[in-house]
């Protein structure tokens, strides 16, 4: 099922939009649902509490409150979240992109442009939802694209999640359970009992050490150092790697 919010202040425009993303659902058959909000303000609690959008169509000049500020606020919650601004103008094209927007959408929508970006957009989500974990952080559930997580550390009684774009995200629960969770990717391997690694964002490994992208040093327990070079070896040649000696 793709999670899809709209927020416009405009009444008449959230009702347009959602009859055709209804039109879309019936003619292309695709599992959607829709919730809709004409106040920025109500859509960032919804967030807050914990609402995880897959797609989110935002108006971006309302009373009150810019488009662009309001994605900000949600991306500090959502990485993943497909942005697509809705505007008359052009005026914020270029700002939109700061905020990582998946599409500048010119009003008004007229349903062949609404399906053909659909068409696009759904099935990367649903390709996310099956490379996604959810997480219970202090800011509520948040959404990690399992892609562009580096490693995770158990501190305490705290997961730290180290992300590719240097962002630290803490969530409740252990090792054990994460890597339950994560038994399912190959492309994931733990350590030893406080560190979890994507092999995706190995750089280096020596005797003592697995270096991550981020340049951070891993150390290996002792006498595990031919076991972990023989399991990312594994991984390396399972998809078809170069690797030069």
């Amino acid at each position: 099922m793709v999670k899809i919010a709209l927020c416009d202040d405009d009444l008449s425009v959230l009702k347009e939009i959602k009859a055709l993303l209804e039109q879309y659902r019936i003619e292309r058959k695709r599992k959607i649902m829709c919730m809709d909000f004409c106040s920025p303000l109500e859509l960032l609690a919804e967030v807050e509490k914990g609402m995880c959008p897959d797609i989110l169509f935002l108006d971006i000049l309302m009373p009150g409150e810019n488009g662009i500020n309001v994605a900000k606020e949600i991306r500090q919650y959502d990485d993943s979240v497909k942005i697509i601004f809705l505007t008359s103008s052009d005026e914020f094209a270029v700002e939109s992109y700061t905020v990582g927007a998946y599409f500048y959408q010119m009003k008004p929508v007229c349903a062949e442009n609404l399906f053909r970006l659909m068409d696009a957009v759904v099935p990367e989500c649903e390709k996310l939802h099956e490379d996604c974990l959810l997480v219970r952080c202090k800011s509520g559930i948040t959404r990690i694209d399992l892609g562009r997580l580096e490693y995770c550390e158990v501190m305490g009684r705290t997961l730290v999640f180290h992300l590719e774009n240097g962002k630290l995200l803490e969530g409740a629960g252990s090792l054990d359970e994460l890597c339950e969770k994560l038994a399912q990717y190959d492309n994931f391997l733990r350590l030893h009992r406080s560190f979890v690694i994507n092999m995706e964002h190995v750089q280096s490994i020596s005797y003592k050490a697995v270096t991550m992208d981020d340049l951070t040093e891993i150390p290996i327990p002792h006498g595990k150092c031919s076991e972990m070079k023989k399991k990312y070896l594994e991984y390396v040649f399972s998809r078809k790697r170069v690797f030069i000696s």
